[in-house]
């Protein structure tokens, strides 16, 4: 991926959110593994939660989290999937504005890749909720190093060409000025 040394890294505040009704944060192996990720790429883990699958805990932590403007970015692992007690896109589905299809698109392609048709049992997503990128990751820790290392790490940063998601940050906003 080109990342044009010449530009300034801008690190981005990121709050990470397990949904599990059976992690804390001793046996939070996928929630580890994006702090760790997040922090080696040199932004901030401004915030980490495990919350069990319940459709409206998940909903308020993340108006929380959307309403705080210490943070940029949320980053959900768990409760993707198809199961009744999967209800993590439901929730996202209640704040976002907008929903960056591709995002989701593109997980499923690389995942693909390694665990061949299974993906579709996948319903990752990403999204934007008054200015704060949120995405939706499955609760494996594999899958969280996939989202992470082929798409997030390089879409977080403010080098990556020919464009990223921190250089809209500035505009997320700009439908709410014009009202």
């Amino acid at each position: 991926m080109p990342i044009d040394e010449s530009l300034p890294f801008l690190p981005v505040n990121i709050a990470v959110l397990t949904v599990s009704d059976t992690r804390d944060l001793s046996t939070d192996r996928s929630g580890q593994t994006l702090q760790d990720r997040i922090e080696a790429a040199g932004h901030r883990c401004a915030a980490r939660e495990i919350l069990r699958d319940e459709a409206d805990l998940i909903e308020a932590q993340l108006r929380r989290w959307i309403a705080d403007p210490a943070i940029d970015c949320v980053i959900t692992t768990g409760g993707t999937g198809i199961t009744g007690r999967d209800v993590t896109p439901e929730a996202f589905k209640r704040v976002l504005e907008k929903e960056i299809e591709g995002f989701g698109e593109l997980f499923r392609m690389l995942s693909y890749q390694k665990i061949g048709t299974s993906t579709m049992q996948s319903r990752a997503l990403g999204g934007v909720a008054d200015g704060t990128y949120l995405f939706a990751l499955p609760g494996s820790t594999g899958a969280c190093k996939d989202a992470w290392d082929d798409i997030l790490l390089w879409q977080l940063d403010s080098r990556h060409r020919p464009c990223n998601l921190v250089e809209l940050m500035p505009r997320l906003k700009e439908h709410l000025r014009a009202a």
